[in-house]
């Protein structure tokens, strides 16, 4: 469906990261690909001309990678190229307008009204009631303790500023002196507060198309979890076999009807393409929360579109992967009622950068036994993506708790450095 379309309007995916772009086959006819060259990264686009890789001192971020006279003269070789990067910015359609390039990706300001944590809340307007009970304030303003349930304090609560994402920015605040600390460093700065929530959380992919919501398949959001990561708020995988096992088919419902409510919002506002969002299950009182909202494409939708490919292949349907709705809605072509490809099965996972691990070099044949599909990163910054793994199956018994499977990953990863 798509290939003719991309023929006559060539598209190229402009990414820091070239997982993001790999949605769709490389070798999709009129899909181009713009990224760092990585010496992992030219093996798997090993003679492909439609994959321009930019080599450098240090990885581009994907402004500067639309800046280097390479892309450039790549993109300028194509008929009227459309471009397409994973989260868009200001400056990065700065660029795309003074080049000429056509950038299909909503308006960068409306992405940031959506997503940070204080304009959220008003974005929301009645649907703000989808949100655990929550305040704003600035710091200095916060008392102690907060958010009392059944007559009772329930000291632990989240404190938020307004920009944060996978973990960065978002504060459990346990004691008074750790809202002390806080208070003396961003005294005057607003911050969101919500009552902390200590259940599972789950995430999805989903499209505004036109007037219509795709909603996607939901997943389980591995947070937190230690070696893969030291910081207890970041997301490092997916998990789309371990909903089913907890919850109802009355929460799947409600959870899609959360999904599809924020999209139709979304829609009114003139976004277009896909949105994620995080809901968690409060365990107390068997209620789903709207978490966060993620106006952009979603880190697990290029891992969740291959699962959805091989899915069709095999039961020979014609449904569209979350990847594939994305781009035809960006382009504007009509929903003539399409579907996504449903999934049931499928993990990724992440390993962040740590303090103790091991060398990639020394891993890399046992990770390669595994038969997982992988993706190494030349990463240094504390917590940043040093390794992904993706696998057919799933990789957790249940929230948290990693099956013989993920186990096997564990130990790789925790070989003597």
């Amino acid at each position: 469906m798509l290939e003719p379309i991309l023929n006559k309007n060539p598209l190229a995916y402009v990414t820091r990261d070239i997982e993001r772009a790999l949605g769709l086959p490389p070798d999709t006819k009129g899909y181009f690909i713009i990224s760092n060259f990585t010496p992992f990264v030219k093996s798997i686009c090993k003679g492909r001309t439609n994959v321009l890789l930019i080599k450098g001192t240090a990885l581009l971020a994907t402004h500067e990678l639309l800046n280097h006279p390479k892309t450039k003269s790549f993109l300028n070789k194509l008929n009227d190229p459309q471009i397409l990067v994973f989260k868009n910015t200001s400056t990065i359609e700065k660029i795309c307008q003074t080049s000429h390039w056509r950038l299909l990706n909503p308006p960068s300001d409306l992405a940031s009204l959506v997503e940070e944590k204080i304009s959220q809340v008003k974005w929301l307007g009645p649907l703000k009631k989808l949100l655990p009970p929550h305040e704003i304030k600035t710091v200095e303003k916060i008392t102690w303790p907060k958010f009392a349930q059944q007559g009772k304090a329930l000291r632990p609560f989240i404190l938020q500023f307004n920009r944060a994402h996978t973990g960065s920015g978002t504060y459990l605040i346990q004691s008074e002196s750790e809202l002390n600390e806080l208070k003396q460093k961003f005294p005057q700065r607003l911050a969101r507060l919500t009552q902390y929530i200590s259940g599972p959380m789950f995430t999805n992919n989903n499209i505004v198309w036109g007037n219509k919501i795709l909603v996607g398949n939901i997943n389980y959001q591995i947070t937190g979890l230690k070696p893969f990561t030291n910081n207890p708020f970041a997301t490092i995988g997916n998990d789309w076999a371990l909903p089913p096992k907890i919850l109802t088919k009355k929460q799947i419902r409600d959870y899609e009807k959360i999904a599809n409510d924020v999209g139709k919002r979304l829609e009114k506002n003139g976004w277009a393409g896909l949105f994620g969002i995080d809901v968690i299950l409060n365990p107390e009182n068997n209620q789903l929360y709207l978490i966060e909202i993620n106006a952009r494409q979603p880190a697990s939708t290029t891992f969740e579109s291959v699962l959805q490919n091989v899915n069709r292949v095999k039961t020979k349907n014609n449904r569209l992967t979350t990847f594939e709705a994305h781009v035809l809605s960006l382009l504007k072509e009509k929903n003539r009622n399409n579907k996504l490809v449903k999934i049931n099965n499928g993990a990724q996972i992440i390993q962040k950068v740590v303090k103790k691990m091991p060398r990639f070099d020394k891993i890399e044949e046992k990770i390669k036994k595994l038969k997982f599909k992988y993706f190494s990163y030349s990463n240094t910054k504390p917590e940043s993506d040093w390794l992904r793994l993706q696998s057919p199956n799933g990789l957790l018994t249940n929230q948290q708790k990693l099956n013989s499977l993920g186990q096997k990953i564990k130990t790789v990863l925790n070989e003597p450095l």
